[in-house]
């Protein structure tokens, strides 16, 4: 798994009926985008992870062409 800052990662439950959490990677502490990784949770609490099975990374690149983008706007 690698990661940079500004990505965003999911953590999903393994129960049915529990929320998934999200987390901004503010620092990667391993080498070459690996764990552990410094996060911040929406409610602004940040800690240090080594991700586990249920986590997905968003990257940037994925995220920007997701978002929807009017006529004239520049990217």
């Amino acid at each position: 798994m690698r990661a940079q800052a500004g990505d965003v990662m999911r953590f999903t439950s393994r129960k049915a009926g529990n929320p998934e959490h999200r987390a901004t990677v503010v620092e990667v502490l391993g080498r070459d985008g690996e764990p552990p990784y410094r996060l911040r949770y929406d409610d602004g609490h940040e800690s240090e992870i080594f991700p586990g099975p249920g986590c997905v990374i968003e990257t940037r690149p994925a995220r920007d062409a997701a978002q929807p983008h009017t006529m004239g706007e520049s990217r």
